[in-house]
């Protein structure tokens, strides 16, 4: 009998936990910032690109939605964390994200951000790379704006409410960068 309820509170205990996808702990609960609201893993999944394996994303909110629009909506803090699995350049991370603005914008939306993606691109090019195990986190601060975080470093802040939800866009929008990592990001 002590050593069934053992088992069960195992399992209970190991769902509990972090998740782990390709290898990479996803934690269950974040902070933004020291004195900020925790976040809760809405999902997480890999994004892939032809058949590689390019990073594990997962979305942080404050309380967890199933919908694009639902979190489009949402003003409070998030995050989007990318989990590199393979190294890629400044240029590829940009043009990745560029090409999903674009694919989800119209002219008259980008030209509203357009200083703003200028902002993420200065921001790229100057970490040149990122490597295979490396995090870039983007961390929306009510008031304050976008924060680019590579392994935890701060590399800048882009300012904008109408920027983030453009960026959020990228993976959850009408045509994301990968259907299927929506439909993990958004919980499914």
């Amino acid at each position: 009998m002590v050593r069934l309820l053992f088992v069960v509170l195992m399992a209970v205990a190991l769902r509990c936990g972090a998740a782990e996808i390709e290898g990479v702990k996803i934690a269950d609960q974040v902070r933004v910032a020291d004195a900020g609201p925790e976040l809760v893993l809405n999902g997480a999944g890999v994004r892939t690109r032809v058949f590689f394996k390019v990073y594990v994303g997962a979305l942080y909110l404050q309380q967890k939605k199933n919908s694009a629009e639902a979190v489009f909506a949402d003003t409070g803090a998030k995050r989007v964390a990318m989990h590199l699995l393979r190294e890629l350049t400044a240029e590829q991370l940009f043009s990745a994200l560029n090409d999903g603005l674009r694919n989800n914008h119209t002219p008259e939306q980008l030209a509203r951000i357009e200083p703003q993606v200028k902002q993420l691109e200065g921001i790229f090019n100057a970490i040149k790379a990122a490597k295979t195990g490396d995090v870039i986190v983007l961390d929306y601060l009510p008031g304050i704006g976008t924060r680019v975080l590579v392994n935890g470093d701060n590399k800048g802040t882009i300012p904008g409410e109408e920027f983030n939800r453009a960026l959020l866009r990228v993976w959850l929008g009408e045509q994301p960068a990968d259907a299927s990592l929506k439909k993990a990001m958004l919980g499914g």
